[in-house]
């Protein structure tokens, strides 16, 4: 029988530790980036001081002076630079959520496009993608502006098809007369998110104690509609509209978008879309080809195939490079300044001219796309955690 020697235990703040060398290796490294941080910004306020440049974020407290072309809510020359920031920040929001989100749709629809049997919707698909994702997103924006405001019709002889109007003036339509009956549809429509979650979630475990499908997009989304139609008519069941009317110079009254709004939101979202499809076709090629072999075995159709078996194994693939492509669309739309469009770097650009304190509206632009980026991020890991094949 020979004897076995054995190392000493290395005590937990021993520089022999690695866990403890790593801990003092990275308080180093962050007390360094401090230093280096308040050096430059004590050298950059010195700086500032003697060339009689004023710094500091009061200048957000007095008047804006100046019109903003777009805003959800009222905004006037005399209000605070602070709420000008907010409408900037509201107008890229604006942009970047709907363009997400028609982003994810298209190109899911083009990648799953890419494995189509029909030679010529497989051909579109492949000519999209390589058309529009090698064509800087600058000149899709400036292509679509101009189409609007050069292409298009005035906006007092605007191209109408049915009640919508399009114009170099915008796009106008219909929108309801709000009313407490529009109330009652938004509770009845939360109502029915909570029961559909509630359903989708009992189907879920039921599925996985019997093996029994149950129904996970149509009778969630009836009862939301449901829940919805109940709540309308509880409130009265209002159906005011108030529609656009051509005037004599341009159309008045309804909803509307701006040219600048439309071309940002379609430039964002065909050029997005197009790395979006081949990222989603990656996806379902790492996925084995004998699952979609054993699906057809079991006599599932092509469609089923691709949205019951291919797309749920692709979605940890497809998640992480999806979240980057987000992030790219919503940082892109900084270039919204190009075609004047007042998101958060347009208005920062007047606040600079009339106050002359770049640092501190350079910092705003930096804090507001770096919060909505781990925001995205934060939200794409959480739900890549959820979609994750969970181990037996």
């Amino acid at each position: 029988m020979t004897a076995t020697s054995h190392s000493p235990p290395k005590k937990p703040w021993s520089w022999r530790s690695q866990a403890f060398r790593a801990l003092v290796y990275q308080i180093v490294a962050v007390a360094v980036i401090g230093i280096m941080v308040l050096y430059l910004a004590n050298n950059t306020a010195t700086n500032m001081r003697a060339r009689g440049i004023q710094s500091g974020f009061d200048f957000l407290t007095g008047s804006a002076g100046f019109d903003i072309g777009e805003s959800l809510f009222a905004f006037d020359s005399g209000e605070p630079y602070w709420r000008a920031y907010l409408v900037g920040m509201v107008n890229t929001l604006r942009v970047a959520v709907v363009g997400i989100i028609f982003t994810t749709i298209l190109g899911t629809l083009i990648g799953v496009g890419r494995f189509s049997r029909n030679a010529l919707i497989r051909g579109l698909c492949v000519a999209y993608v390589e058309f529009f994702r090698n064509i800087p997103v600058l000149l899709q924006l400036l292509m679509w502006y101009l189409m609007f405001t050069e292409v298009l019709p005035a906006a007092n002889q605007p191209w109408v098809v049915g009640p919508v109007f399009l114009s170099k003036g915008g796009l106008n339509f219909p929108i309801p007369v709000w009313a407490d009956g529009h109330v009652w549809a938004t509770f009845g429509l939360m109502a029915g998110l909570i029961a559909a979650w509630a359903y989708r979630r009992h189907a879920r475990r039921k599925f996985e104690q019997t093996g029994q499908p149950q129904s996970m997009f149509l009778l969630p989304l009836a009862m939301v509609l449901v829940f919805g139609v109940m709540g309308w008519l509880l409130g009265g069941a209002p159906t005011a509209m108030d529609k656009p009317l051509q005037g004599e110079f341009a159309v008045e009254r309804g909803g509307s978008l701006t040219p600048e709004f439309l071309s940002m939101l379609l430039g964002l979202t065909i050029y997005t879309a197009a790395f979006v499809a081949e990222v989603v076709r990656s996806g379902i090629q790492s996925v084995a080809a004998g699952q979609a072999e054993a699906a057809s075995a079991l006599g599932l159709t092509r469609g089923q195939t691709m949205r019951l078996v291919m797309l749920p194994q692709a979605l940890r693939v497809i998640i992480p490079p999806m979240t980057n492509q987000f992030l790219n669309l919503t940082k892109n739309s900084s270039l919204a300044v190009a075609i004047g469009y007042p998101d958060v770097v347009s208005i920062a650009n007047t606040a600079i001219n009339q106050t002359g304190r770049a640092v501190e509206c350079i910092a705003i632009i930096m804090l507001v796309y770096l919060s909505t980026s781990l925001f995205t991020s934060v939200l794409m890991n959480w739900y890549n955690a959820r979609a994750a094949i969970k181990e037996r």
